[in-house]
């Protein structure tokens, strides 16, 4: 059952530039889903959170809610944020500066006109699940940034929306504490099940958080998939290059396969017959380093000669190597304990097959 339904959304902010920030997004958010909207700053992720919330308007398209539409562009019809069933944490907490934390959960349980009993047990209750009883009677200001997004997550809880709706939420805070809180929110997606649409710009948190992370650009959603399939097969450059695979060389052949890296031998079966606009690109970690004239051929692998590091960086155990070949310099990472290789020193590099993947007009071909 779709606990949120989006068909052909368009949301444009008119002007001199017009800028389409959701442009025909059409998205199913299955009950007991936490969807992940990823992308970079200006992708129209927060602009399509604030559509499903009704704080912006969209000028076409479709918005249904637990079955029930909250807006229609052809009907004209608009439901107010108030009168949505949404939780939402944002980016900056957003707590009632001059209201106690019970006060601040309690407040959407008394819009929705709750009875006191009611109201009582379940702020109790959502206060238990973010860890956070003993801090019932203190007010916004004497909470630490982590203790406020944790009262921020149990005030969207309250009410038992039907989708809640989280903008960066953890943004704000310090590596160590992001990381904390990230894990107890996915202990708690777990144990309760709710359904939610979570924005980040961070892959770690959208792969470690996501039922499903839809890769967003220029308005439109550039991959919908699990964080494995995701991860694994980019469908397109953008993608690619998006998760930080930075490692891209445009190839082409006349008589003979090339790149910028220089010219390409192994087993080339992976190229096929050739043909315009083709892009291969292989992660950091998957390429074989080697010193020149010393790689061991094993198995299906396309291989660049005559390549010389330009410089190498140790961080913990892994080496991470600069190396240029031809016109292009590649990024290796490999463990320290597989030898090292010092700037100025000639390598060969091996790409194997299992890991490259090849584009074609900017699409997955392979």
């Amino acid at each position: 059952m779709s606990a949120l339904k989006i068909d052909a959304l368009v949301k444009l902010f008119p002007g001199r530039d017009a800028v389409r920030a959701v442009d025909g997004v059409s998205l199913d958010v299955t009950e007991g889903e936490l969807l992940v909207l990823l992308g970079p700053s200006g992708c129209g992720k927060t602009t399509l959170l604030r559509c499903i919330a009704g704080l912006e308007d969209a000028q076409e398209g479709r918005i249904m809610l637990d079955s029930k539409p909250v807006f229609d562009a052809a009907t004209r019809l608009n439901v107010p944020t108030h009168k949505r069933d949404i939780g939402m944490v944002f980016q900056n907490y957003s707590l009632w500066p001059h209201m106690s934390v019970r006060r601040n959960v309690e407040y959407p349980l008394r819009a929705r006109r709750f009875e006191s009993g009611r109201r009582a047990a379940r702020v109790d209750e959502v206060l238990g699940i973010v860890q956070c009883t003993h801090l019932a009677d203190r007010l916004p200001s004497m909470l630490s940034g982590g203790q406020q997004q944790r009262i921020a997550l149990a005030r969207a809880m309250a009410s038992k929306p039907a989708v809640m709706l989280l903008d960066e939420p953890l943004s704000n805070l310090d590596a160590l504490l992001r990381e904390e809180l990230r894990s107890q929110l996915r202990l708690i997606h777990r144990d309760l099940g709710f359904t939610g649409i979570y924005v980040t710009h961070d892959q770690t948190e959208a792969f470690t958080l996501g039922t499903r992370v839809a890769v967003m650009n220029s308005g439109v959603i550039e991959q919908l998939g699990t964080a494995s399939e995701v991860n694994a097969r980019p469908q397109t450059e953008y993608v690619a290059r998006f998760l930080g695979i930075r490692n891209a060389l445009d190839i082409s052949f006349d008589g003979a396969w090339t790149s910028a890296a220089g010219p390409l031998g192994g087993d080339l079966s992976l190229l096929g017959q050739g043909g315009d606009g083709l892009r291969i690109f292989v992660r950091p970690e998957d390429v074989l380093i080697a010193a020149a004239g010393k790689m061991v051929m094993s198995g299906a692998h396309l291989n660049l000669a005559g390549g010389v590091v330009e410089d190498s960086v140790q961080v913990g155990h892994e080496m991470t190597y600069m190396v240029r070949m031809g016109g292009t310099l590649m990024h290796v990472h490999r463990a320290r304990a597989e030898g090292e290789f010092r700037p100025g020193e000639a390598v060969d590099l091996m790409l194997p097959h299992a890991d490259v993947l090849l584009y074609k007009g900017g699409k997955l071909a392979r």
